[in-house]
């Protein structure tokens, strides 16, 4: 079976674009809805990077019970374990 075999069901969309209606007080082309360009973070989110990595089902499942043992989220858990390898390296603990 292909993986896109559901998409065949679908309706097929005209390459052309529908006209909108004209909302008052915003600029030909404005929308109220976020443009496709930005992207929206949550305030938790700001000023942070991510940093991802793959593990075996076994560690993952390893981690979360420990987060929840301790009542720690996940994130907090890393950001200990991420400090202690730090401090293991002789470098300086950031913290969450």
């Amino acid at each position: 079976m292909s993986r896109f075999a559901n998409l065949a069901d679908k309706p097929k969309v005209s390459p052309k674009a529908q006209p909108q209606p004209a909302t008052p007080g915003l600029e030909e082309g404005a929308s109220k809805t976020a443009s496709f360009g930005t992207k929206s973070r949550s305030n938790s989110r700001a000023g942070r990077k991510a940093i991802a990595a793959y593990f075996s089902p076994e560690m993952s499942l390893a981690m979360h019970v420990c987060a929840r043992q301790h009542g720690l989220s996940l994130q907090a858990l890393m950001a200990e374990a991420f400090d202690d390898v730090l401090r293991k390296y002789g470098q300086s603990p950031v913290g969450e």
